[in-house]
């Protein structure tokens, strides 16, 4: 198969368009006319049988092609740039970039827990994160947009492209809630949860489906009253009383003091697996494989003294 030839004139001619959201902004900031700037987008289009703007309706809807002609120009123009810089002996600007997606279904503590030491490790990095829904992420990851997703459940087989999922560790669950309702629960646990309100992750995740597990083995029927995309957004429902809430005992004591919440009882076997999810098997990525490297201690069980008892 023969790859088309990219003409850059064009490339940076859409790069412009694109980043400036219109035609007639891009013409100024060029000094072009917009029927030439049109008629060479339409070349480049027509040299990579693509489609990067979407023209129906008004203005110009860049196409999920147009995204990724535009992230990788951006990429293309900046080591241009650095070129010259070395050229003059101006030294190098360019960053280690690290694009990470994140399942919103998992917790962002956990997350920040793994992607700081490579902060660390990398000071020069630049971090860009994505949030989303499994699937949606997991196809960026596939057409080359991300580097690596981080989930709470490995890849599905039907997947387009062969993924490794490397399993970084597994977690319980501490229920916590609001004070008041924290002391009310205490007595007889984990009976107590019987019919109380009860804040959870989404129905479609690992987690809620482990959780539900769990409430099953022992009989416990709790009065759902709210669920979450968003993980935090639960810990905050829960510290305003709303109900008691599953917490990572990973990052226990960090959600305790930020929320304010109070433990219920002892952590139980019902957390979910976090996944480092790549298109291959070894992790070439420098800072991939430090936060690979730092979920050892991410996951190593440290929950405060009067949680350290036997999981059950």
């Amino acid at each position: 198969m023969r790859l088309p030839e990219i003409n850059y004139h064009h490339l940076r001619l859409f790069f412009e368009v694109a980043r400036c959201g219109s035609l007639r902004s891009a013409a100024v900031s060029l000094n072009l006319s917009s029927p030439t700037i049109s008629s060479q987008i339409k070349a480049l289009e027509d040299e990579l049988d693509k489609k990067l703007f979407d023209r129906s309706g008004r203005g110009l809807k860049i196409t999920p092609s147009g995204q990724l002609v535009m992230e990788r120009a951006a990429e293309i123009f900046s080591m241009g740039t650095e070129m010259v810089r070395s050229l003059n002996g101006l030294g190098s600007t360019r960053s280690m970039r690290l694009n990470i997606g994140i399942t919103d279904s998992l917790p962002k503590l956990v997350a920040w827990r793994l992607i700081r030491p490579a902060f660390e490790s990398f000071p020069e990095l630049h971090l860009s994160c994505a949030e989303g829904h499994s699937q949606e992420l997991l196809g960026q990851l596939a057409s080359g947009r991300l580097d690596v997703v981080l989930s709470d459940e490995a890849a599905p087989s039907s997947l387009p492209v062969k993924a490794f999922s490397h399993l970084l560790g597994e977690s319980p669950v501490v229920f916590c809630a609001a004070p008041a309702l924290a002391k009310r629960l205490s007595q007889n646990f984990p009976a107590s949860l019987k019919e109380a309100p009860t804040l959870l992750p989404a129905s479609r995740t690992a987690w809620r489906h482990e959780i539900e597990r769990w409430f099953d083995s022992h009989r416990i029927r709790p009065r759902i009253v709210a669920e979450f995309d968003d993980a935090a957004l639960m810990k905050t429902a829960a510290a305003d009383g709303l109900g008691l809430a599953p917490i990572a005992a990973a990052v226990l004591d960090e959600a305790v003091d930020r929320y304010g919440l109070v433990p219920i009882g002892r952590p139980v076997r019902c957390g979910f697996s976090c996944y480092l999810i790549t298109l291959e098997r070894a992790m070439r990525h420098p800072a991939v494989a430090v936060i690979a490297g730092a979920s050892k201690q991410v996951f190593k069980q440290k929950p405060r003294e009067k949680l350290r008892k036997r999981v059950s």
